[in-house]
């Protein structure tokens, strides 16, 4: 299998690479970007350059490496709760009235849409309870919603009278209240009290279209973990290596560079998983169960090795880790968070150990 990517890929990393980490080239900067509202400043660059439009012109490899440029310098634009999610869901059960409507706009940055899933008290499930359609008009509670008060357009899963999930749209101003998130993004309660929407597509139980659309936010999300994680990593190693305690730096200690090397061999294993995925994720021919299987694996090893080297990284560099004024510890926040946007260890362990018995035993001898 050839996990080589080609020249127009490396040429769309490379400008992606160049306009984030000119625009947050230093963890002081993403600070600033992140204390005032709406807590992200590259987003109209990243529309002329083309990335908003990647998830509906390009293939999930293309996303992929977006997504992992963005990761490295925790990029706070709601890169993939807006376009490969709420985008995503737009285009593929939009009618083509809906997608004239919204498609370009979200690609050219005029329009920022957000799927409000996620019910109090419930854990990372497609299908909604907390919400319901009834007479043309929303009513429940969301929460959290990931940038509710920035977003222009509102995707609300809600329960069905005859039964299922229905995908909605809600414009204009609705009941938030948002919080400022460990990672320094923005996260809100929304209040639905008769609430006037629209139903996205042609109607009845969108809950498999749902789960597919979160499945491949998942292997977003788990690609911008990874560049999150490679560069804890490597600020960690540049730390060992010029950091001296008792005259001599840090690496010298063979304790450390064992936990530097532990940290290093989590990173890969990720990275192994996270490609696989997207590459099943880019296969036309894959269904929705093998998705759900790539994603779900994807996902654990963003749990493990995300707690893992964010920890880690905090624990290597000693106090001045702890500090907000340096970067590992936001690093340590954003994996965090991610885990507990797309699923954590528990979560995804209990779905991959469902599909056990529908596979077969290996016989290793015979």
């Amino acid at each position: 299998m050839d996990f080589t990517i080609d020249s127009e890929q490396k040429a769309l990393v490379k400008a992606v690479r160049g306009l984030i980490t000119n625009v947050y080239e230093s963890s002081e900067a993403r600070r600033e970007a992140t204390a005032t509202d709406p807590g992200f400043t590259a987003w109209e660059k990243l529309a002329e350059m083309g990335v908003l439009s990647l998830p509906f012109e390009a293939t999930p490899v293309e996303v992929s490496l977006a997504a992992e440029e963005l990761g490295k310098v925790i990029a706070p634009e709601p890169f993939v709760e807006a376009i490969v999610l709420a985008g995503g869901l737009i285009d593929a059960l939009g009618t083509d009235e809906q997608k004239k409507q919204y498609l370009d706009a979200v690609a050219g940055g005029e329009i920022l849409p957000v799927l409000a899933w996620m019910e109090p008290g419930r854990r990372w499930s497609a299908d909604a309870s907390a919400v319901t359609f009834a007479d043309g008009v929303l009513n429940g509670v969301k929460a959290p919603v990931v940038q509710a008060e920035r977003a222009d357009l509102l995707l609300v899963t809600a329960a069905l009278p005859e039964g299922g999930t229905g995908v909605f749209l809600v414009e204009g101003a609705t009941a938030v209240e948002t919080t400022i998130t460990n990672d320094g993004g923005r996260a809100a309660t929304v209040t639905f009290g008769d609430t006037p929407a629209v139903q996205l597509g042609e109607g009845g139980d969108q809950t498999a279209a749902i789960e597919i659309a979160l499945n491949r936010a998942r292997i977003a999300y788990a690609h911008e973990a990874l560049g999150a994680m490679e560069t804890a990593l490597t600020t960690t190693v540049g730390y060992l290596k010029t950091r001296k305690q008792f005259g001599v730096t840090l690496n010298t200690f063979q304790a450390l560079n064992h936990r530097a090397a532990d940290m290093y061999v989590a990173l890969e294993l990720a990275r192994s998983t996270i490609m696989w995925a997207t590459i099943v994720a880019a296969d036309e021919d894959t269904t929705p169960e093998q998705l759900a299987t790539a994603a779900s694996h994807s996902a654990l090893q963003v749990s493990v090795a995300g707690s893992h080297i964010g920890l880690d990284s905090i624990q290597l560099h000693g106090g001045i880790g702890m500090t907000a004024e340096y970067s590992v510890g936001h690093y340590a926040s954003r994996l965090i968070a991610i885990q507990h946007l797309i699923g954590d260890a528990d979560f995804h362990r209990a779905r991959l150990a469902a599909t056990v018995g529908d596979h077969d035993v290996f016989d290793p001898i015979g």
